[in-house]
């Protein structure tokens, strides 16, 4: 990522192959509707359902939402919370299975598979997991379709239409396990990430806007 992070919602990521429509490396800027909202209008059950979270209890924080999956839930999401973590940085998890199927339990059986099964070793994410829901389409999560339409889609085209789950298809719609969207600390979302984006390149990019954030004296 490069270029001015503040207050554009950002691409800034190179977008891999894998039959997706390449996109210049960010930034691409736009206007991340400032006066619509934020994330604080919103909030989420935890994956346990004992607890409704308001998403205002992460004012001051940066928040990675990351739609995940445990068919193949990446180890790095715990290293980027251990590292960032100290410095202002808040995971959030959210299950959903509209992408190749591969979230298939039940909320309750989520935790068990990731310390058991995949990638097991006794595996425990250290970020806040939500209950499984819908991404994408009629049925999607209030606070996804705030944070697409704040940002814009990180590519073009679609997969496979027999392995996406969901109507109707809209351009900004996320596109497979583990889109990433990053919110300052004032509630509005400032980057996505294509779902390939290497995590070393998310967290330079958090690292980048941390500093900058550092140099308005925020």
């Amino acid at each position: 990522g490069s270029g001015v992070f503040f207050p554009s919602c950002l691409l800034g990521i190179a977008v891999l192959g894998l039959g997706v429509t390449e996109t210049e490396p960010g930034p691409l800027h736009s206007d991340p509707h400032r006066g619509r909202g934020t994330i604080y209008d919103y909030g989420a059950l935890t994956i346990d359902g004992d607890e409704y979270i308001p998403f205002r209890n992460y004012a001051g924080k940066m928040v990675l939402f990351v739609n995940v999956a445990w068919l193949c839930l990446p180890a790095e999401l715990n290293a980027l919370q251990t590292e960032l973590g100290p410095y202002g940085l808040v995971v959030l998890g959210f299950p959903s299975n509209q992408f190749g199927k591969q979230e298939p339990g039940q909320n309750s059986e989520i935790l068990p598979a990731l310390k058991y099964v995949r990638p097991g070793g006794g595996f425990v994410p250290n970020f806040q997991l939500f209950q499984k829901g819908d991404v994408n389409g009629a049925k999607e999560q209030k606070v996804f379709t705030f944070l697409k339409n704040a940002c814009p889609p990180v590519a073009e085209e679609f997969g496979n239409p027999k392995n996406l789950f969901w109507e109707p298809l809209r351009n900004h719609d996320i596109k497979w396990n583990f889109e990433k969207f990053l919110v300052g600390p004032d509630g509005v979302p400032v980057m996505r990430w294509y779902h390939r984006a290497n995590i070393a390149v998310v967290k330079n990019d958090i690292i980048a806007y941390m500093r900058q954030l550092q140099e308005q004296g925020q």
